[in-house]
């Protein structure tokens, strides 16, 4: 049977460089060719990854969806515009969305009256006149002049023992004077077209806060956004609300970082 010699003295070309080597120097490459140690080049990791997988699509503990409590947005710098002798007030609001579904909105942090608008209008704060049970449906307020005719109300209330706010949202479909009539109970006011979970209905003292909301009308405003004129896009930067009485002159302000947000708070 035929043997190999064991090239001692032997020399080797090398498949690369096409020199002569020893032929006991000579290693193979991954690639086949014959190379002299000194030519040798190991193969580069990234022509050979690791295998990876999918991605895991699938959560072992899935929990149902759910729709996030909405929340208060700081409004621009001087955010209301009043217009001499008329009732629309308008605010500017960039990217609202409210033109999503009905929106019920209430103003905080105002500091400064706007138009002759006072401050206490703008975030429609006055207190309950008398106590009142989990059931009347008239509520008297120590003010209601600039209130809505319909809409909700919230009564703040905290509990003295464990210090957590119950409030409750009411809906009210009328007012005479101070006496706001056709209320129902423990509801809750929709904002940007979804309503949270109601409130519950309960006892409140004389002299607790109460803050009225206004329902809000997003304004659409229509940009060109291509080469042509026709390339346009449609944006909801700012909104009006109708105040119960006219402004008394053209102006704007309300300060630096008043916010808008639903009249329902979370506690």
């Amino acid at each position: 049977m035929a043997r190999f010699s064991r090239g001692r003295r032997a020399l080797a070309i090398s498949d690369r460089s096409g020199a002569a080597f020893p032929y006991k120097e000579m290693v193979k490459e991954w690639t086949g060719a014959w190379v002299h140690i000194s030519e040798f080049e190991p193969k580069q990791p990234q022509l050979q990854p690791h295998p990876v997988g999918a991605d895991p699509q699938a959560l072992q503990h899935a929990r149902p969806a759910r729709t996030e409590f909405p929340v208060e947005d700081i409004l621009p710098e001087n955010p209301f515009t009043t217009t001499a002798a008329s009732g629309t007030l308008n605010v500017s609001f960039p990217n609202n969305a409210f033109n999503k579904g009905t929106t019920f909105v209430r103003f905080r942090e105002v500091k400064v009256p706007v138009g002759g608008v006072a401050v206490s209008t703008l975030e429609l704060e006055t207190t309950l006149n008398g106590n009142i049970n989990a059931s009347v449906a008239t509520i008297t307020l120590t003010d209601a002049t600039e209130f809505p005719t319909s809409g909700f109300i919230l009564i703040e209330k905290m509990n003295p023992t464990t210090g957590a706010f119950e409030n409750e949202t009411i809906q009210y479909t009328g007012k005479a004077g101070n006496n706001l009539t056709g209320c129902t109970r423990g509801t809750s006011a929709p904002y940007r077209g979804v309503t949270p979970t109601p409130t519950t209905a309960g006892t409140h003292t004389s002299g607790a806060k109460v803050f009225g909301c206004y329902e809000a009308t997003a304004v659409a405003t229509t940009i060109v956004v291509g080469p042509k004129a026709t390339q346009t896009e449609t944006q909801y930067n700012s909104l009006t609300v109708s105040l119960v009485s006219n402004a008394a002159s053209t102006a704007t302000g309300g300060g630096f970082q008043c916010t808008i947000g639903p009249i329902n708070d979370r506690g």
